[in-house]
């Protein structure tokens, strides 16, 4: 098992940026691919973007691919979410998620086995 711990959330004005960190424990973090998602009051929870284990490939939802930038850090056991010129209408809980096998639902909330409890970020216009 791996357990997620999220930080990083905050109040930002629009066009500002924020940093959002998974702190991963447990069973190794180069074994899992890590995946962020978002929640906003009301709406289904939305992929954001997807890194993988080793090589690091990166997937992104289309909406945030030239905002955001996923990347990982192994030997800190670390994730890590950039979000650039955000919008008020990023504001949303942000949880990560890892999966030790990625499959082509990588964008479905399903296909992740563990989940952190999600950082508050809130874009004021």
């Amino acid at each position: 098992q791996v357990q997620l711990v999220e930080s990083g959330g905050g109040l930002v004005q629009a066009g500002g940026s924020l940093k959002l960190s998974c702190a991963a424990s447990g069973r190794a973090f180069n074994m899992y691919s890590m995946a962020w998602f978002r929640q906003a009051p009301g709406k289904e929870r939305e992929f954001v973007a997807v890194i993988t284990t080793i090589s690091s490939i990166t997937y992104y939802a289309d909406s945030m691919k030239d905002r955001f930038t996923i990347s990982r850090d192994n030997a800190k056991s670390t994730g890590y979410l950039q979000m650039n010129n955000l919008k008020p209408e990023d504001t949303a809980i942000y949880y990560c998620a890892a999966v030790s096998t990625l499959r082509h639902t990588y964008n479905l909330s399903s296909a992740y086995d563990y989940w952190g409890q999600g950082t508050q970020v809130t874009v004021s216009s």
